[in-house]
């Protein structure tokens, strides 16, 4: 009897009881250290218990089976494609791949290498994802700095810039790439789109930095601390495979018209395939091999975004976003400032799910592809993070790795990182007006419209 008043209660209110579950799963996982549970396993817990609800809630179960069914479909592609992409950059690892990039950096002035970190990051996060990026160069720095404020400066040189690189490709951030999957933009006009702001908000930053006591200050840096290090055997060629697989993916969408995760796998099986033949009959190199980067990928990382894709599914199925979507539409008719607002919620709230929130809220026969607005969402919310360290996947593992404190971070680094990202925004529609302003003849050139 109860379990049927409880059923009907929420039938009733479907709305009201889906946005409390959300709110408090949403807490769960925001002061998960506060709370010592998993951020993994609580979103896990809400999006199966806001599906069990929208089940309850819905007209029939087969429509709320046909509905997660579809929604299970699009965030599999998702999960497929960051299991396949963090793969291949461990196995790039495993060899020392990336010893061939940090080799190259040999200046020993402070105010140069920050420059050169901030732009290695930054082109190096284009194409990796912006947290990997992150391990890479502060375990870099590790070896190039001994312990000071300086090495904290540039490990949040390293932040922003991670943030900023992976914010104007497909293949560089998280959100861009969910953007990338679901269609809301395409390859080559979001890189010519957003590459300029994305540069800008980081150089501003880096601009001000340089004029800092820290920066400023002299011998702090380590020289030759790498040279003891080896590259493993062939670790070019497994560096030069795995980054081609991964630059190799948006061309194979526009080749193949397949989704990107199938690109993705594709260069993981060759990766694998190659790796297998390189290291046969090698026992102690098990290591290099496949199966062993396998057991050493976040799982954890790609279950936490399964468990918020789906909940966030689940309020796209009730209707609850478009109807978000309707108010915001009606008190703040500003694409740009929509934008930016998810923007600066991104430095609190993790942006993967305000992301899917944004994409549930607007289709795209309201907002077209490659619209000024999805590329916005895109730029604000792979660089809004930056402004605060628990803001990005980039930010806590430096946060981590380097024990920075929360409010070091405010007080140093905040600032910076805020006159970047509204810099960014400047830029962008500054070159977006300069557009609209080019000879119809030139706009509507075909510039490879596959991609």
């Amino acid at each position: 009897m109860t379990l049927a008043i409880n059923q009907s209660w929420v039938a009733a209110n479907q709305d009201l009881a889906m946005a409390l579950l959300f709110g408090i799963g949403y807490a769960g996982i925001i002061f998960e250290e506060s709370l010592a549970f998993n951020k993994s396993g609580v979103g896990l817990l809400m999006a199966v218990s806001l599906w069990v609800v929208r089940s309850i809630g819905a007209s029939s179960t087969e429509i709320a089976v046909s509905e997660l069914t579809r929604a299970s479909a699009e965030v599999s592609e998702i999960v497929f494609f960051l299991l396949g992409a963090m793969t291949i950059v461990e196995i790039i690892d495993a060899h020392q791949g990336f010893k061939l990039v940090t080799d190259n950096i040999t200046t020993r002035k402070p105010r140069t290498l920050l420059w050169v970190v901030g732009f290695v990051t930054f082109l190096l996060s284009s194409i990796l994802d912006n947290m990997t990026t992150t391990i890479v160069m502060v375990s870099l720095l590790r070896k190039l700095v001994p312990p000071s404020e300086y090495r904290k400066i540039l490990g949040a040189v390293v932040v922003i810039a991670a943030n900023a690189g992976g914010a104007w490709t497909p293949i560089g951030d998280v959100t861009t790439t969910m953007l990338w999957i679901h269609g809301q933009i395409s390859t080559l006009p979001t890189m010519k789109g957003l590459i300029v702001p994305s540069a800008v908000s980081l150089a501003v930053p880096l601009a001000l930095m340089s004029m800092t006591s820290e920066v400023n200050g002299k011998g702090q840096v380590s020289p030759n601390v790498l040279a003891s290090e080896q590259m493993a055997p062939r670790g070019k060629l497994v560096l030069s495979l795995g980054i081609g697989a991964l630059i190799f993916v948006p061309v194979f969408k526009a080749l193949t018209g397949l989704p990107p995760y199938m690109g993705m796998l594709l260069g993981l099986g060759v990766l694998w395939i190659i790796t297998d033949a390189i290291h046969y009959s090698e026992s102690d190199r098990q290591k290099l091999k496949v199966p062993q980067a396998l057991s050493r990928i976040d799982t954890q990382g790609a279950l936490f975004f399964l468990g918020i894709l789906l909940s966030v599914s689940s309020l796209e199925a009730a209707g609850i976003l478009q109807e978000l979507a309707n108010y915001l539409d009606a008190h703040i008719p500003s694409v740009e400032l929509i934008a930016s607002a998810i923007g600066l919620v991104s430095a609190i709230i993790d942006n993967v799910p305000l992301v899917a929130a944004t994409m549930g809220m607007y289709d795209l026969s309201s907002m077209p592809q490659d619209s000024e607005f999805w590329q916005l969402v895109a730029y604000c919310a792979g660089t809004g993070g930056s402004m605060l360290v628990i803001g990005s996947a980039a930010g806590v593992a430096y946060m981590g790795m380097e024990k920075v404190d929360f409010f070091w971070y405010l007080r140093k680094v905040s600032g910076f990182a805020f006159a970047g990202f509204a810099a960014g925004i400047a830029a962008y529609l500054a070159v977006s007006h300069l557009h609209i302003s080019l000879p119809s003849t030139i706009a509507k050139h075909p510039f490879l419209p596959g991609l």
